[in-house]
């Protein structure tokens, strides 16, 4: 699978990876931050990002490309819809050889009503990826009726399934705690991001959780709202790089934010 580990490399750097999802155009519309997606690309890429996540039409929009890597996302829902959890497909591999991205990703919820149809189609992805020498990106979520979305068991299974189904990276939430996270980490068999979860309060509580992970066993981070909806968009991406890239300390990354 040569093919497929160069693109892997185009993504990573040094095997760590600072991936900022923006994709969320399709789920919530033009929100902040990204209302000109452009000019967000341009900034997180010189703030240190390792790739970019996008639509493919949005990947199409781009006017010039980024210095990262390019990952197109292949499922999606809206807020607007009947089943928010339900992601299904709105794109396809061939599709994104044709637009030179680095990797393509795919959403499972795993819990949730839809959960056969999604891992079924993981499966399809999956094939499709191996067949062109792409990787693939499995974000893997425990959400759903009675399903407690931080459950370290649950966040376990998850990656778990995603990784038996054959991604080559998994993207799953924190589980908040180093000890917990580890479990998670050795339980799955392909490397592990995190999730940036929702706006947190403060730079402190952001990068602290990006520390936490990686000290746990991640290779690193896929941070949408944190990120793009940062006051200062480049320089959040620069001090998360510090963490991920360099092993910074939480101190040392907010002196880059000018933040205590």
């Amino acid at each position: 699978m040569r093919g497929k580990d160069a693109r892997l490399r185009r993504i990573l750097e040094n095997g760590k990876a600072v991936v900022i999802p923006m994709d969320h155009g399709l789920t919530d519309g033009p929100i902040k931050g990204i209302e000109n997606i452009r000019e967000t690309v341009e900034l997180v890429s010189k703030g240190g990002a390792t790739a970019v996540l996008l639509h493919k039409g949005i990947l199409k929009q781009l006017e010039k490309l980024p210095d990262c890597g390019l990952i197109m996302h292949l499922s999606g829902s809206t807020a607007l819809g009947p089943d928010h959890n339900w992601k299904v497909a709105v794109g396809t591999v061939e599709e994104a050889v044709k637009l030179g991205v680095e990797a393509v990703s795919i959403h499972i919820n795993i819990g949730a009503e839809k959960e056969p149809e999604m891992l079924k189609h993981l499966g399809q992805v999956s094939r499709d990826c191996e067949d062109w020498g792409m990787p693939l990106i499995a974000m893997m979520y425990p959400r759903g009726k009675n399903i407690d979305s931080l459950d370290p068991k649950a966040i376990a299974h998850a990656s778990r399934i995603g990784a038996e189904l054959g991604a080559d990276i998994i993207k799953t939430p924190f589980t908040g705690k180093v000890n917990t996270f580890q479990k998670v980490v050795e339980g799955c068999p392909v490397p592990i991001i995190i999730a940036g979860g929702p706006k947190t309060e403060t730079d402190r509580e952001t990068l602290q959780m990006v520390k936490d992970s990686m000290d746990a066993g991640a290779i690193g981070v896929a941070m949408g709202r944190n990120a793009f909806q940062h006051q200062k968009p480049m320089t959040i991406v620069k001090a998360v790089s510090e963490i991920v890239k360099k092993n910074a300390s939480v101190e040392e990354a907010l002196q880059i934010l000018g933040s205590k």
